[in-house]
């Protein structure tokens, strides 16, 4: 095939053919059963256009015990990201039993409020993961899992994986190993408990303050990106 006829099989690269390359994110007429026409703009309707908003502290000794109840429930988004998944499910088996720190795993987004980055991230992941992490209701908090997030490990020069987490979503609690054990995600589920009674895990500030550039970093490694800037 010639490289005149690639080209001409390529699709136009126009905002409107990149911006909108999943059927389900185009403009649409749906009817109602009454037979109302109603004009359909996804990105319009169906996800929140503002901005995120910091989440300021209420009084003293109210944001304490709040802080307190929130370190004692720690809710786990499942959302296997890379080979430190196979180091979650033992610790809600009865040798770690990891429901005794007040630890659960849940399966949606709305019911987490800790996001497990565990191992290497693909970038086609990092877009899943980012829209999964704006959805987690605040205040939510970010553990990053072996030496992949902190550096790139062993894929430190791979085309298709991050090096560094803190560059697209902040991180409260670093976790280091390849794979670190059970053990060690009960001692770093710890330092995050320790963290958010003293009033310092505040990721989801520094992600509303930092929003341009952890955009403008996540944007620059997601060539194909199709979605609101903010998913709420």
């Amino acid at each position: 095939m010639s490289e005149e006829t690639k080209h001409n099989n390529q699709p136009e690269n126009t905002e409107e053919s990149n911006k909108f390359p999943k059927e389900h994110l185009q403009k649409r007429t749906v009817y109602s059963p009454d037979g109302e026409k109603i004009e359909i703009d996804p990105l319009q309707d169906y996800y929140l256009q503002d901005r995120p908003e910091r989440r300021d502290p209420r009084y003293r000794v109210v944001e304490k015990f709040l802080n307190w109840a929130r370190s004692e429930s720690l809710w786990i988004l499942g959302f296997g990201t890379g080979c430190g998944s196979i180091e979650l499910p033992p610790l809600t088996t009865p040798r770690f039993d990891a429901f005794r720190f007040g630890i659960a795993m849940r399966p949606t987004p709305r019911q987490s409020n800790v996001f497990i980055i565990s191992g290497y991230m693909s970038i086609k992941t990092l877009k899943r993961a980012i829209r999964s992490y704006e959805q987690m209701p605040d205040p939510k908090y970010v553990v990053a899992l072996g030496s992949c997030t902190i550096n790139g490990g062993m894929y430190f020069d791979s085309y298709n994986t991050i090096n560094r987490l803190d560059k697209y979503m902040p991180v409260d609690v670093y976790i280091a190993g390849c794979m670190p054990r059970p053990e060690a995600l009960i001692a770093g589920f710890n330092k995050l408990k320790q963290r958010i009674k003293e009033g310092r895990a505040e990721g989801a500030n520094e992600y509303v303050q930092r929003f341009d550039e952890y955009k403008a970093n996540q944007k620059q490694i997601i060539k194909d990106w199709n979605m609101p800037d903010y998913n709420w």
